[in-house]
């Protein structure tokens, strides 16, 4: 995982080389370097108990957590085992009492640190295979059983046992709209189908819940400057790798303006002022930044209104403003044309900054996979995916689309096939190129929908909670749990990831002895 890192050759080295040489030095890493340097995912091993009462409420949850953590502490290896892996341990229920134990351990393997969720998947995973298991064992309808011990949404907020407190969510309601649209009733119908055809078919629910936004910096701060033309520029210390940030801010100031966001442009770049930021790790970019872009909007309104005013010989008391225009009457100036008027020596009097300081959200979800597996073969493939997410406000379903699918297709990766092994005498890396190492196709997932269900949150300007990690959360619990239907009928209780060919066909021959 090579973003967020700061690894001694390309960031150390490199920079001290183009200091020392007075010219600009690019690191070059080979694939084979990379699998031996970059920093690892997950490598947990967790260990879950829960207790129920003979109705099925939930009394406790107990894990114990083993982390690996390579060879040497990198970024937010620590950080996530234990923090990242407790702070929502009792996932969407209500449950009186909640323990974790979280061991730490130095190997000599590459170095673990931040993974798609950073824990937040691994602990989903968890808390939903305990649910799924603990229904079959002791004959609860799954679906029943979450109803029974969901944290209603009239209890928000909902101050969990281990200090942390949800600010919003309809869990019922979530998974209501997903058993809906994924056609749940009908699945016997599907699964006879598959029988009929000599495939095991199994269909998985996970609704989870995860802690997104936070950070290390005291708050979020942006900025926008104006060029001649009225054309403005926004700042924020934010980067994209892949977010769609350079359309999601200007849309969230061209939304608050009432204006064309073609006459806007971002710059994940600092002007002369300095700025300071958390970023977009931890599904914080919408809602602290973007947020904060909400605010500079509303700000440039009231900036502009004394200039409108003046423009148009009113007092500033009779001016309207809608629909990216400041009303006077019959008169009015629109906020471009306005822009574009005081245009002239810099800065541009609209020119400015904003901020706000946002805690954490917790987006969350209901996902429903059908998996299908050829007994002969042990290949697993999934047949349909459902995702109905609670992300809060949506500032852009197009962009919210593509990061549940690359989440989706992630966790399905660790579901089904990526492993990093080792050898267990010489420590020697056996998976360290794309010939031995699993990775995830597009081709693995034809079909999926995805759907929001938002329950916008108070504790940000947008009411958004994030969406990075939500992919990922949904769909480890979802399909393995969707695999475990599968193989039920076969008396097969729990296999643990990834649920590679070999390892099903292995357990398929087992069960048939």
């Amino acid at each position: 995982h090579v973003k967020n890192g700061i690894y001694g050759e390309m960031w150390v080295a490199a920079m001290l080389a183009a200091r020392r040489l007075g010219r600009p030095v690019k690191w070059v890493g080979t694939r084979g370097e990379s699998f031996v340097s970059d920093f690892q995912g997950r490598a947990l091993s967790l260990t879950g108990e829960i207790a129920l009462d003979a109705d099925g409420k939930f009394l406790a949850i107990r894990f114990d957590d083993r982390a690996d953590l390579g060879a040497y502490g990198a970024a937010f290896g620590a950080f996530i085992a234990t923090r990242n892996v407790t702070i929502t341990m009792g996932g969407v229920y209500r449950v009186p009492a909640l323990y974790a134990r979280t061991r730490l351990a130095f190997t000599n393997t590459t170095p673990v640190s931040a993974y798609r969720g950073a824990g937040r998947p691994d602990i989903a995973y968890a808390i939903e295979r305990l649910v799924d298991y603990a229904a079959r064992e002791h004959g609860f309808d799954p679906i029943e059983l979450r109803r029974k011990n969901f944290i209603p949404r009239d209890a928000m907020p909902y101050k969990t046992p281990n200090a942390g407190s949800y600010d919003s969510g309809d869990f019922e309601a979530v998974m209501d709209d997903a058993l809906a649209r994924a056609d749940w009733t009908g699945f016997p119908k599907r699964r006879a189908q598959a029988q009929r055809a000599g495939r095991l078919r199994g269909i998985g629910i996970a609704t989870y819940l995860e802690a997104g936004g936070g950070g290390s910096a005291p708050k979020d701060q942006v900025a926008v400057e104006f060029d001649a033309t009225g054309w403005m520029t926004l700042y924020a210390v934010t980067h994209s790798s892949g977010q769609g940030h350079e359309t999601v801010f200007p849309q969230i100031v061209a939304e608050t303006l009432g204006i064309d966001a073609a006459s806007i442009r971002f710059h994940p770049r600092p002007p002369a002022t300095d700025l300071v930021g958390n970023g977009t790790g931890g599904s914080r970019g919408v809602l602290g930044t973007g947020s904060a872009f909400r605010i500079l909007g509303d700000k440039l309104i009231e900036l502009a209104r004394p200039h409108a005013a003046a423009r148009l010989g009113v007092p500033e008391s009779g001016l309207r403003y809608a629909k990216g225009k400041f009303h006077a009457g019959r008169h009015s100036i629109g906020f471009v044309e306005l822009a574009r008027a005081l245009a002239g020596p810099k800065p541009h009097p609209l020119d400015t900054t904003a901020e706000g300081t946002y805690g954490t959200s917790y987006p969350n979800g209901c996902h429903i996979a059908e998996v299908e597996i050829d007994p002969g073969t042990g290949v697993a493939s999934i047949e349909r995916y459902t995702a109905v997410d609670d992300l809060g406000h949506v500032v852009n379903p197009a962009l919210v689309e593509g990061q549940v699918h690359g989440g989706v297709v992630q966790g399905a990766g660790q579901v089904f096939g990526e492993h990093a092994v080792y050898d267990p005498v010489s420590a020697q890396l056996l998976t360290g190129s794309f010939m031995d190492y699993v990775m995830p196709r597009a081709d693995w997932l034809r079909g999926i929908e995805v759907h929001d269900h938002p329950v916008p949150t108070p504790t940000n300007a947008l009411g958004a909670k994030g969406v990075g990690e939500s992919g990922c959360s949904g769909s480890l619990p979802a399909l393995v749990n969707a695999t475990m239907d599968a193989l039920q009928p076969l008396g097969i209780r729990h296999l643990d990831m990834p649920l590679t060919p070999a390892r099903l066909w292995a357990a398929i021959r087992a069960a048939d002895k």
